[in-house]
């Protein structure tokens, strides 16, 4: 292996100058080959503090001229790599420790993956932007330990892999939400060895309510598109486990039953200034049993 860091950032519509000159001032210190290649998902926003980051030492920027997705766009960032290790980073992250580089690249070597974790900031923001700053606080800021209860299941808006194994996890490269399940599920199915530190990013970039609960009931519909075409298991995730207990008991329908009844108050919830992150979960089950039935 050609030893080094790519550090890969996928971008749209957003600003990185700040985390890429975050990113320099910590590699410089290491001494350790690295590059750092932003990729512009074809933003409809000129971006001008993106464009100074391709003058910048082992920096270099690029915009893409048709919007590929997420996902399509992380294929195109392994293909340009230099290096072995690839270290993937969200757009809206900012490193949370001043050694974040660092503690990486003492993990070189020893395992296939390594995730860092991620952490939200403990201000609370504005009420539009609580649901998704609630949720993330309690379900993907987690720690060590919590985290090798599973640990295949990694968010990989902070990720260090190897180049190899992320070409053979990362198998669609359409444009879905929540296809770290589906990545995850092949790490697993894959038998890569998955490391977890503490070494997190600060998740910056919060959406309103209604399109955070847009995108999980997309995400819902993600993985039951892959299931069914046997590229995801089938009791791994929450939803999934819930959805075969209830079916095993006989319960699908009076469970739907009483979703109808209640759905309308959890959606107003949901907009309030006190999500409920329990319903939240029965919301996103009633949705996915809505689904399972429709692709029977």
């Amino acid at each position: 292996m050609r030893a080094g860091l790519s550090i890969l950032i996928p971008t749209y519509n957003y600003s990185v100058h700040n985390l890429v000159e975050e990113l320099q001032k910590q590699a410089l210190v290491t001494n350790q080959p690295y590059e750092i290649v932003v990729l512009d998902d074809a933003s409809e926003l000129e971006i001008e503090r993106n464009k100074i980051i391709d003058d910048w030492q082992n920096c270099s920027y690029e915009k893409l001229t048709t919007n590929v997705g997420r996902t399509a766009a992380r294929s195109k960032l392994m293909e340009k790599a230099q290096y072995d290790w690839l270290l993937f980073l969200d757009a809206d992250v900012l490193p949370k420790g001043e050694n974040f580089l660092k503690n990486y690249l003492n993990e070189l070597s020893a395992c296939d993956v390594v995730f860092g974790g991620i952490a939200y900031a403990e201000k609370r923001p504005a009420n539009n932007l609580i649901l998704r700053w609630k949720y993330g606080r309690a379900r993907e800021a987690k720690t060590v330990s919590e985290r090798n209860k599973a640990p295949h299941f990694i968010i990989s808006q902070n990720l260090l892999i190897k180049k190899d194994v992320f070409r053979k996890a990362n198998i669609v490269n359409e444009s879905h939400y929540g296809l770290d399940n589906l990545f995850s599920n092949q790490l697993l199915r894959l038998g890569a060895t998955v490391k977890h530190i503490d070494n997190p990013v600060v998740h910056l970039g919060l959406e309103p309510n209604e399109k955070f609960l847009s995108k999980a009931l997309k995400a819902v519909e993600t993985t039951v598109i892959f299931e069914k075409k046997g590229l995801m298991d089938e009791g791994l995730r929450p939803s999934q486990k819930a959805y075969n207990r209830l079916k095993k008991w006989g319960m699908l329908s009076l469970f739907q039953f009483l979703m109808k009844n209640i759905k309308g108050k959890m959606e107003r919830n949901f907009k309030s200034a006190e999500p409920n992150l329990f319903w939240f979960d029965l919301y996103r089950l009633h949705h996915y049993i809505n689904l399972k039935r429709k692709h029977a």
